[in-house]
């Protein structure tokens, strides 16, 4: 069974310095059909103008993972860490017991274009933690590359939840056939371009709850990038 969240149904609010949409249920925007899919809880798509950003605010008992399609995040948080993610990097901040952070856009002239996915953690009350790693486009190509996991398998990001988050770019035509692990469900976001999953077309921003499928079949319409979640 594939339900097909698109793009023009999520919520949505412009700010001025940040044009975001919702996935699911976030901030102001509520909708009790969409809070979330599984343990995945939020995926926003952040656009942010040059220079602004996120001020400090707390977060806690939440797996929160930061991926950057276009431009560069500044990100400070009160364990002391300061990075800047790109094009490429997978950053996952645990809240745990409670963490501060700010995010800003770190150019002064270039738009920021990302994604803030947070997943509910197996348990409460961990310490916090973070971790970034850096993902090159050739491993992305053509495949399914993992780049968050509970084990931290073949390089990836570790998470606290028994969920997997893989990359991917695919050329026009391109196809994969991802096996799904027996109970297990998946979702896919869009970020960019037209993409078949299991026959159903999906673009930017479109996002699909796959569940009681064997096998995730995706084929590129036009040149596509996308995010697929493992989840229990």
């Amino acid at each position: 069974m594939i339900a097909i969240r698109r793009s023009a149904d999520r919520g949505h609010a412009d700010h001025g310095w940040l044009d975001t949409y919702h996935t699911f249920s976030f901030a102001d925007y509520y909708d009790p059909r969409h809070m979330g899919f599984r343990n995945l809880r939020v995926i926003n798509e952040d656009r942010v103008k040059p220079g602004v950003g996120f001020p400090t605010h707390p977060h806690r008992d939440m797996e929160i993972i930061s991926y950057v399609l276009e431009g560069a995040l500044a990100h400070r948080d009160s364990m002391g860490t300061g990075s800047v993610i790109r094009p490429g990097d997978v950053q996952r901040m645990s809240a745990g017991t409670g963490i501060t952070h700010s995010e800003f856009n770190h150019s002064k002239d270039a738009p920021l274009h990302f994604f803030q996915i947070w997943i509910l953690p197996e348990r409460t009350g961990i310490a916090p933690g973070y971790e970034q790693k850096f993902f090159p486009d050739q491993e992305k190509r053509g495949c399914l590359r993992i780049v968050a996991s509970p084990d931290g398998r073949d390089g990836s990001v570790t998470i606290n939840q028994d969920a997997r988050l893989y990359a991917t770019l695919l050329d026009p035509g391109e196809e994969i056939v991802h096996r799904l692990p027996a109970g297990q469900h998946a979702w896919v976001q869009v970020a960019r371009g037209k993409l078949l999953v299991n026959g159903h077309l999906l673009e930017a921003g479109d996002g699909a709850a796959v569940s009681n499928e064997d096998l995730l079949r995706l084929m590129a319409k036009e040149a596509a990038e996308a995010l697929v979640f493992e989840l229990p």
